[in-house]
């Protein structure tokens, strides 16, 4: 068992990748709980409803209710857990954490902010640091792994409504995952490299949202999709399926699940951020230093985790049959036009 001591001498490497896993995995989480609190709000504001404003502590920010996030989480602590007698107990208690752990390990690869020097030594601001061999292929792929906690709690509750949630999100991915992935790759054929950091100084001058707009849309629309957000939310649509996947959950099972969603926002929002806005980069700065730099990452993150629940409160839920059209016959043909005429730009220039 380390001690005090042990700690106080450990080296300035370990200290710092200690700060970054606590800065990553923490930031994210925290950021998430907000976002539960911003969407009600968000809601109310947009649909001229009241929002969450009666939970009060101490009798202070009652107009507020941020509170609230408190009331949740004791909430989910405090409900029965009750497993039903027909579901796979096992993978039912394994698929909350498959759907939570993606989300989250996804934004390990992400910088946000200036790397600095210090004592003859190099600080990444990412959890993974550049040269890994992953690059921004990692959290794509960690990414997709999330459908497979959705597919595991679908099977594991043995309900007709959670396997209909199931099939859509497997469904629901194919019909977006080429699309997506045609769009990345023309952010690197463009950079020359996957890294993000290099991607990131390839948009000195120039964010990538000008040249492929095109890409950005159909990327933006396609972590929609990927976030199981409206208007493409179909593994749980209650309109239709009760509750999807998530019918025969509750108590902090439920909660995970439903946090993870916000958590998969973020780091959504994070790799359109460093894609295409330019990551920590402030337009007209060549060298922001590290404190401006996270603090322009971070005002881009808000607005675009700010985008995501504008998008959910103004827009009705597709029908399934709209998204396979929208996947197949829109996205996938603008993704490869997109692709297509900047490798034709490319070749020209030689």
């Amino acid at each position: 068992m380390p001690t005090l001591a042990h700690l106080l001498h450990l080296s300035p490497e370990t200290l710092w990748m200690v700060a970054k896993v606590l800065i990553v995995f923490g930031g994210p989480f925290t950021l998430a709980s907000l976002l539960t609190w911003v969407e009600r709000r968000g809601a109310a504001m947009i649909q001229d409803r009241i929002g969450p404003n009666r939970a009060a502590l101490f009798g202070k920010w009652r107009l507020l209710g941020l509170p609230q996030i408190a009331a949740d989480g004791i909430k989910a602590f405090l409900k029965e857990d009750l497993v039903p007698p027909h579901v796979n107990k096992l993978v039912f208690w394994v698929a909350p954490l498959l759907t939570f752990l993606p989300a989250v390990m996804g934004f390990a690869i992400i910088p946000f902010g200036q790397s600095f020097v210090s004592g003859g030594q190099t600080y990444h601001l990412s959890l993974l640091d550049p040269g890994n061999g992953m690059g921004m292929l990692y959290p794509l792929a960690i990414g997709s792994m999330a459908v497979y906690g959705v597919l595991t709690a679908a099977w594991s509750s043995n309900n007709k409504w959670s396997i209909l949630g199931g099939m859509r999100a497997s469904a629901q991915m194919v019909s977006y995952e080429i699309a997506m992935s045609l769009a990345v790759i023309t952010i690197f054929m463009r950079a020359g490299a996957y890294d993000p950091h290099q991607i990131i100084q390839a948009q000195w001058g120039l964010w990538n949202v000008l040249p492929q707009f095109l890409g950005f849309l159909v990327f933006t629309t396609c972590m929609f999709a990927e976030t199981n957000r409206l208007p493409f939310d179909f593994a749980e649509g209650e309109a239709e399926i009760v509750a999807g996947y998530l019918t025969e959950y509750g108590s902090m099972k439920f909660a995970l699940m439903y946090l993870s969603e916000y958590v998969h926002m973020v780091t959504a929002s994070a790799l359109i951020v460093t894609l295409y806005f330019g990551g920590w980069r402030v337009p007209f700065v060549a060298d922001p230093g590290v404190w401006l730099s996270v603090l322009a990452f971070l005002v881009k993150l808000l607005f675009f985790c700010w985008l995501f629940i504008w998008i959910r409160w103004t827009l009705p839920r597709f029908r399934y049959d709209q998204l396979m059209k929208l996947g197949w016959k829109v996205m996938l043909p603008l993704s490869m036009a997109n692709f297509l005429f900047h490798a034709f730009l490319m070749f020209k220039r030689g």
